[in-house]
């Protein structure tokens, strides 16, 4: 998946010379958290979002610098600190620089570079213009689209064969130590594991398959130091 099949394929933004106030309008207006802020060539040069707007002034919430700090270092920090909270126009308030993407760029190096810079969006460019932004928000949405659909129906044989499938593109998955039953949309593991961290990957794999109403687990555990079988516990119906 790339970038450009999961961004908002639009940027809202506001000039650097924009006001406070035509700011938060504009953010309350879009239901967004964040705002793109241009330049007067129309080119990206930092984003105002909600965070630097929680430092004001006006509602008392602004951080004060000990006086014996501004004896030691300078009153720089505390004039600096001082236009953030009381600014008036977006290009004193707002975070400068932005992190970008490009829109063809797979959606994994995107969430690389998200994590890396601690950071909850990306401006997505073409051709060095921005042309959307994708947020943390976004890749909640994709994620949800790609789940399989809980109403999904699937005949036992089919599911079945899906969960095989499944099995074979995994490394980890044993294969010719278990077997896999269904009935009635129900799955039941039956068999033997070397470890006992399979059993949550077994499980999750077939909840997974659409159609799985419920995954039983009759699997033994080897214990690999002694070779002891232990017998798999009988789950209590519901």
């Amino acid at each position: 998946m790339q970038v450009k099949d999961t961004m908002t394929a639009a940027v809202i933004g506001v000039p650097e010379t924009a006001t406070l106030w035509e700011a938060l309008q504009t953010l309350l207006r879009s239901k967004v958290s964040a705002l793109v802020v241009f330049d007067s060539a129309g080119a990206p040069v930092g984003i105002l979002s909600e965070g630097d707007l929680l430092r004001r002034a006006e509602l008392g919430t602004q951080k004060h610098r000990p006086v014996w700090l501004d004896y030691l270092v300078g009153g720089g920090g505390s004039a600096e600190a001082y236009a953030r909270s009381h600014g008036r126009r977006v290009g004193e308030i707002m975070t400068r620089g932005i992190v970008s993407i490009g829109e063809e760029a797979e959606l994994s190096a995107a969430v690389d570079l998200m994590l890396k810079r601690k950071i909850k969006r990306l401006v997505v460019t073409r051709a060095g213009k921005a042309v959307g932004v994708l947020s943390r928000s976004d890749l909640l949405k994709a994620l949800m689209a790609a789940l399989p659909d809980p109403s999904a129906t699937r005949t036992d044989a089919q599911i079945r064969d899906a969960i095989e499938d499944e099995i074979d593109r995994q490394q980890w998955a044993p294969r010719g130590a278990i077997s896999i039953s269904v009935a009635d949309g129900i799955v039941t593991y039956e068999g033997a594991i070397s470890d006992d961290r399979l059993r949550d990957g077994l499980r999750v794999l077939a909840e997974n398959i659409p159609g799985v109403k419920k995954v039983r687990d009759r699997l033994a555990w080897i214990e690999p130091n002694s070779g002891f079988l232990v017998p798999f516990k009988e789950e209590t119906e519901d």
